[in-house]
């Protein structure tokens, strides 16, 4: 146990700051640390555990060939591992929407392919002319 006084001295002698550790304790703890470093880190620890997740969306149509459905399949694979949601949304337009079933297909196809990296958020829903389902990361 050092007196306060001989630990400021202490701690100015070498270019640092007198930190206390446990305030609560009996007698209170410090350390001579450079204070400045020490809130850094600290931040650079809670940052780093905040997560960063955006959320995407790939648009797709009833009549969206294959080959345009596995492009739009890769990009959104991209987007899940970059640990953001993926919302897929069907878009129908005029007498599309006599023909539901077609855009539910597309989006079965789009669940069924994104299911190793993602899983299903919100189940797909219908919403006036879009069918919209959201996928998150595994």
């Amino acid at each position: 146990m050092i007196p306060t006084d001989e630990a400021l001295d202490r701690a100015r002698d070498v270019g640092l700051d007198l930190v206390e550790v446990a305030p609560n304790e009996r007698p209170p703890v410090c350390r001579i640390m450079d204070y400045g470093k020490y809130k850094y880190d600290k931040n650079k620890k809670t940052n780093r555990n905040q997560s960063h997740t955006k959320t995407k969306e790939i648009r797709l149509r009833p009549k969206t060939g294959d080959e345009d459905i596995r492009t739009k399949i890769r990009r959104a694979e991209k987007f899940l591992q970059h640990k953001d949601k993926v919302q897929v949304s069907v878009l129908f337009r005029g007498r599309e929407m006599a023909h539901i079933e077609e855009g539910r297909k597309v989006m079965e196809q789009v669940i069924e392919l994104l299911e190793e990296v993602g899983k299903i958020e919100t189940a797909p829903q219908q919403h006036g002319k879009r069918m919209i389902c959201m996928i998150a990361p595994k």
